[in-house]
């Protein structure tokens, strides 16, 4: 006889990694004859979450973004009712491959956070499990090839479903705990990306007149962050940086804006800032306050990064902007750009 009568395996995903990992669980559960929900954070109310039944194991899997949860699922749990059910963490992360090993990614937060937040709810932590899958970041790094996405699907494939068997049979496995030190000595940036990276990223995607205004990107959008301004996709600061918009794009047409970025970085640098505290430092800073100071230079510099990006996004109506973004960008070039989209199983 099983140990848990129902598995509700809420998720967040954009390209498919979390989902995977969702998947590969609940099968176990339901080889064993556990009831199986499986929720799609994106398609549900988050403001207004039904409370689980008792009887129920409880599992949130997510990717980590800037080595937390992002936002989305961080919320989620944030609003989840109170309960006594017992609860698995998992996470996905950015695995890489050096010949047959796989380097692991870092979960920073994720686990620490989501494991208090829920122990306030008065649930009980069983399992926490990291799962190194291929990285989608591709404004960030070159896209994985095809050998490497193929061995790290089926290699977490197999640890999934191992952990799995544990977690349903009654045991509890910490898995994530061995790295708690690197995890909490990389914590500092979990704070910076939530308050300001996220942003950041946000507004480096455009989409190059390869666009044919399908419009998939605004549909499809989990947390509806692309928005459509002068006939042409636009990122808010809602945008989870998922990357399921550039991955799944029909023509390839979204990219990320290296060269404008960095212009911009060096424009705040070099001459916002300079005539900021030129002309109004001793306003804010006669008295030395390192918060005051950071806090005062988030909110310029996230406004102006809006500003800025409302003009590349006027100018790329103009051939010649667009094509020098679009051959400034590092997602053009097949070496770096690959798009990802998680494995499906047979």
């Amino acid at each position: 006889m099983p140990r848990f009568n129902k598995l509700i395996i809420y998720y967040f995903s954009g390209t498919g990694n979390s989902k995977n990992v969702a998947l590969w669980f609940s099968k176990v559960a339901t080889e064993r004859g556990i009831i199986t929900l499986i929720v799609n954070i994106a398609e549900v109310d988050r403001l207004h979450i039904e409370t689980p039944p008792p009887d129920a194991l409880i599992m949130f899997v997510s990717p980590i973004h800037g080595f937390n949860y992002p936002p989305v699922m961080m919320h989620f749990i944030l609003r989840f009712p109170k309960g006594f059910n017992k609860v698995v963490l998992m996470n996905t992360r950015a695995g890489m491959l050096i010949g047959k090993w796989v380097t692991p990614g870092l979960s920073g937060l994720a686990f620490y956070f989501a494991s208090l937040v829920l122990k306030f709810k008065h649930y009980s932590i069983v399992g926490m499990m990291p799962v190194d899958l291929p990285s989608n970041w591709i404004s960030l790094h070159p896209g994985l090839n095809e050998r490497t996405v193929k061995f790290l699907h089926e290699k977490n494939k197999v640890r999934v479903t191992a952990f799995a068997g544990k977690i349903l049979a009654g045991k509890r496995c910490y898995k994530a705990l061995k790295e708690i030190v690197q995890d909490l000595a990389i914590s500092p940036i979990s704070l910076l990306y939530y308050f300001v990276g996220r942003f950041v990223i946000s507004k480096t995607f455009y989409a190059s007149a390869d666009c044919n205004n399908c419009d998939l990107c605004v549909k499809n959008c989990p947390v509806r962050g692309i928005i459509k301004v002068n006939n042409r996709p636009f990122w808010t600061y809602r945008c989870e940086s998922c990357m399921k918009c550039m991955s799944y794009c029909p023509q390839k047409a979204i990219e990320t804006a290296h060269a404008p970025f960095a212009i911009f970085v060096v424009l705040y640098n070099l001459v916002l800032m300079v005539l900021f505290y030129k002309y109004f430092g001793l306003l804010f800073f006669t008295i030395e306050n390192v918060i005051v100071k950071f806090v005062v230079e988030t909110v310029i510099f996230i406004v102006s990064l809006a500003v800025w990006y409302r003009l590349m996004h006027f100018l790329l109506r103009f051939h010649w902007f667009e094509r020098l973004v679009v051959y400034t960008s590092l997602t053009k070039y097949t070496w770096w750009g690959r798009r990802y989209k998680a494995l499906k199983d047979n």
